[in-house]
């Protein structure tokens, strides 16, 4: 660190003290001093000179990308913050999916600006991630007791997605033969719009028609919607029996607010129940994140879509969650599975779960039948002032005849402040939240210029039971669980809250070096815009000259994203890394389909791909071809040219990761797109390992056609504990006509190549709300800087290679010796001789405080290592000698003096409570816990030993377990 005299800096020009690329070095770990001590440790001259030796010659960028200089953190914010106040929040009654909501500030403090939350990854690693496994418990408890089902996932993308992913289950399940689903006519439009592209490349045939109708046709499945799109509550259990008798699978969309108050799913013969749970504190964020709710029968666990949390106990009996059955979908059946498990919503499944247990069921209840009185209350209004209310039985949502009023109706309340639906030139639709107050009731129909004596409308209302029939009323009690009893004032909620968080490793405790996960630093400048109300109250689906603001933040990220990527268009709208996956192929589909191709259904894959790659051209309606690999890792080159050449008439698209999952750029990359171009295929570029591309090469200048973006890697949005995330599709111009549009709100004018496109996800551009964060990071480092952080993380990567390489082989590297963002480690020598896996490795790292890196992927018996370019010299020795020391535990093994069973791995991780008693292992406690000097410094205690993943899988249960289970 420099100490130069205070002459020096009264001498600096201005321009060097206003350090206006001050986030850069914010941004990236290892400052020109360990920079240089890192080169010289593997033998580099220079950082240039590393990247040339790692990023093949012929695809590196001719010129620096077109982006304007590093902005100060205040003055990105400051311009973020003039194009925020662009927009104009008025009070939504639109409805439709979207509902205000008051996100309890408790939450919203502790949570979701919480590092602690929002940093961590998805709980693969179950013992370093208890508080948010219990989370996600309380969040399928949740849903399982609003939904009247056995069985809850822990969210999926959104309810569209859901209402597709209970389709296709329904398929797995159902005993008919038929291959046509029933959808229901009052669904969401935006969910029809979802399920039409998802059922085109299953080959389904959709039936359409009144819910009443479902059973009159011979259908697989159903989904009907509960209340539907224009509020209405109907009984839909004769009509759900009806298509059971025939075989059928029934799906209900609800809304889990007003299932505190009906009849549940389960309760009226629903097989499945879907919708999202965005009301249960979670802001509209003009389309997202949220989390989507999805529940079913027990019997029907093994077709579930997403994952799903269960109970375990660990080495010394105690109580402990896990992600249960995790080998489904694509962890082994790859090609075959029929969804992505990358599609959670984690951070706002915790969310909508602490709302249900801040409030619990009676202040549920309360809220709920507010919303309902309010809006039974403006129902009462109207009709009295002369307007036909055709919505006999609602909940919250109404519609009214308006007639040739219509458009003066709309106009005097937006005037007022309001935004309603316009359903139709002569109806309007209302829809009352939690959000909506008594006054907001009176002004609306004062702008119906109606009476507001709401003490009047309000007696009347109470002396006729509201619009819920009796008959539809629920009757069972919810939230039984003591969780949800316990912790309703705010210091109870914020020690809970706490508690859980202990129980957690995420970012703020130190590095998870995850190899294609990419956990690198969510500045705190980044994430303040998403709280921002300008933001997070603005419905997806107001009037567009209403969100300006969020308009040009999405355009303008869009075009640093066409700079990064080459690409002359961008797709906003996949919610996922997965759902980008989908969307790229579904646009390559439609290209085919447009020039007479629709034929074209081979999808060649290399092994090195990246793992969701086969699940997403399976649910894409094409057939995997799978490419090998040379011994160094690289596609088979031979092997890809002959089976494009087999597959020629019928070649699809080759779905590619760069660099490779195996850690490296393979030199061909250019030849290996032109033999699928050559053969009339697409190139889908995965973008998973975008990280380490940005600004030295992308996808376009390679010769991809499409690929999509991890926002939540490359561009730090954070995982969350597994979501959100966000995956845009940059697209080539012939490609950009086929990317996905919006039913409900249009993408772009109405000169859109897109125009007509159906939808891959609910919100016009997908999780909006956190759009803001990639934003502020690119617009904060600038083209240089993100030039400087895909060196440094090329540079940390080899650095950890360099060292670790002579105690654990390094299993590909590139012709010159260079691995690219991420290294593959070969434990399967070490098993052979020990019976040490990379599983004993992962749970022995969490006595050194870290989280494991990538498990048996893409490479069983290995892990792979990312350390990104946010982590010093300091966090990547630690982590380097952490593994080192681990190696040379295991060399006791080697040398007999610990025995197979009896070592610190085995027994990894360690607890608190292995230290009470007596000790009788042949190792001691100080080796256990403090492995090495610095660990004491910022000791992790893992909550829980080892879990019995066998025990769990075997011995299913994914709800909530008494108290006394985790006491003992």
């Amino acid at each position: 660190m420099s100490n130069a005299p205070v002459s020096s800096a009264l001498r600096a020009p201005l321009s060097q003290l206003e350090q206006r690329d001050a986030f850069i070095a914010r941004h990236i770990g290892p400052n020109p001093a360990e920079i240089a001590r890192m080169l010289a440790a593997i033998g580099a001259p220079s950082l240039d000179a590393l990247i040339d030796q790692t990023v093949p010659a012929a695809i590196r960028l001719p010129a620096p990308l077109p982006l304007d200089a590093a902005k100060p953190e205040h003055e990105a914010l400051a311009e973020l913050r003039s194009i925020a106040q662009k927009n104009i929040v008025k009070k939504s009654l639109i409805g439709m999916g979207y509902y205000g909501t008051h996100t309890p500030a408790v939450i919203l403090r502790n949570v979701t600006e919480n590092p602690g939350w929002y940093t961590a990854y998805t709980p693969y690693q179950a013992e370093i991630s208890q508080g948010r496994l219990e989370a996600l418990l309380n969040y399928q408890q949740m849903v399982i007791d609003l939904t009247g089902l056995e069985l809850a996932n822990a969210s999926l993308l959104d309810e569209a997605t859901a209402a597709a992913e209970a389709m296709t289950m329904a398929r797995r399940v159902s005993k008919a033969k038929a291959n046509a689903f029933f959808v229901d006519e009052a669904c969401f439009p935006q969910t029809i719009d979802v399920v039409r592209t998802r059922a085109a490349y299953f080959g389904f045939e959709l039936v359409f028609g009144p819910a009443a109708d479902a059973a009159t046709h011979e259908v697989f499945g159903a989904l009907l919607q509960y209340p539907n799109e224009r509020g209405e509550i109907a009984d839909l259990g004769d009509t759900i029996a009806a298509l059971k008798a025939k075989g059928a699978v029934t799906a209900v969309a609800s809304d889990l607010m007003a299932l505190v108050l009906l009849k549940s799913p389960g309760a009226i013969g629903a097989d499945i129940a879907l919708g999202s749970a965005q009301r249960f504190g979670v802001p509209m964020g003009f389309g997202g994140p949220h989390a989507a709710f999805f529940a079913t029968r027990e019997a029907n666990v093994r077709a579930m879509p997403g994952r799903i949390i269960g109970v375990s106990k660990d080495a010394r009996e105690k109580t402990a969650l896990r992600m249960t059955l995790q080998t489904r979908e694509q962890h082994i059946r790859r090609e075959k599975a029929n969804s992505n498990i990358c599609t959670s919503q984690v951070l706002l499944a915790n969310m909508a779960g602490f709302y249900a247990v801040y409030h619990g069921p009676e202040g549920l209840r309360t809220i709920a039948a507010r919303i309902h009185r309010l809006a039974a209350i403006l129902a009462e209004g109207l009709r009295r002032a002369g307007f036909p209310v055709p919505t006999a039985a609602f909940f919250d949502t109404l519609q009214v005849a308006t007639g040739a009023r219509t458009g003066e109706l709309l106009t005097a309340c937006d005037a007022a402040g309001f935004n309603l639906r316009k359903v139709s030139d002569s109806m309007l639709g209302i829809s009352v939240d939690e959000t909506t107050t008594a006054a907001d009731i009176a002004a609306v129909l004062q702008c119906f210029g109606a009476g507001a004596d709401l003490a009047a409308l309000d007696a009347a209302v109470a002396a006729n039971g509201g619009a819920i029939p009796a008959a539809l009323q629920r009757e069972d009690a919810i939230l039984k669980h003591p969780v949800f009893s316990t912790h309703h004032t705010e210091h109870e909620m914020l020690r809970y809250l706490k508690k859980l968080q202990n129980r957690d490793l995420a970012l703020d405790h130190s590095m998870i070096s995850l190899g294609s996960c990419t956990m690198k630093l969510n500045a705190t400048s980044e994430m303040i815009p998403i709280t921002w109300p300008e933001f997070a109250n603005m419905h997806p689906f107001a009037p567009r000259e209403q969100a300006a603001g969020c308009l040009e933040m999405i355009a303008g990220l869009a075009d640093y994203l066409k700079a990064v990527t080459g690409f002359p268009a961008i797709c906003m709208q996949p919610n996922s890394g997965a759902q980008g996956e989908y969307a790229g192929l579904v646009s390559i589909a439609r290209y085919h389909a447009s020039r007479g191709e629709a034929h074209r259904n081979v999808c060649l894959i290399p092994k090195s791909a990246h793992g969701t790659n086969p699940a997403t051209a399976h649910m894409c309606g094409m057939e995997v071809v799978v490419v090998a690999c040379d011994d160094r890792g690289n596609v088979d080159v031979a092997d890809l040219r002959a089976k494009a050449a087999q597959h020629a008439d019928r070649l699809a698209a080759l779905m590619i990761t760069y660099p490779s999952t195996h850690g490296v750029f393979e030199e061909a990359i250019r030849e290996i797109c032109a033999i699928v171009h050559e053969h009339g295929g697409q190139v889908y570029m995965d973008g998973a390992n975008l990280n380490a591309q940005v600004g030295l090469t992308s996808p376009a200048h390679i010769g991809a056609d499409v690929s999509h973006m991890n926002l939540h890697k490359t561009f730090c949005i954070p995982h969350g504990g597994g979501g959100p995330g966000m995956g845009p599709i940059g697209l080539a111009a012939h490609l950009a006509p086929f990317m996905a549009d919006h039913v409900v709100a249009a993408t772009g004018g109405e000169d859109r190549p897109n125009k007509g496109q159906g939808a891959v996800s609910a919100a016009p551009f997908g999780s909006a709300s956190i759009l803001p964060i990639s934003w502020m990071y690119i617009a904060m480092m600038g083209g240089e800087g993100l030039r400087q952080a895909t060196q440094a993380a090329i540079l940390n990567a080899n650095y950890v290679a360099n060292r670790l390489a002579e105690h654990y082989p390094v299993l590909y590297t590139g012709s010159q010796g260079r691995v690219a963002h991420e290294c593959i480690l070969d434990i399967r020598p070490i098993k052979a001789a020990t019976g040490i896996s990379e599983v004993d490795i992962a749970k022995r790292l969490m006595d050194y405080g870290f989280h494991a890196p990538t498990m048996s992927f893409p490479v069983a018996g290995t892990i792979m290592v990312e350390p990104t370019e946010s982590e010093d010299l300091g966090e990547l020795d630690r982590f380097i000698d952490a593994m080192i020391a681990i190696r040379s535990e295991i060399r006791e093994i080697e040398a007999g003096r610990w025995t197979a069973e009896d070592n610190p791995l085995k027994h990894a991780p360690h607890t608190q409570a292995d230290f009470l008693g007596d000790w009788t292992r042949s190792y001691s406690r100080e080796q256990a816990a403090f492995p090495l000097p610095w660990v004491a410094e910022n000791k992790f205690w893992p909550s829980v030993n080892r879990i019995d993943d066998v025990y769990g899988d075997r011995n299913l249960f994914c709800a909530c377990v008494p108290m006394d289970d985790y006491a003992s």
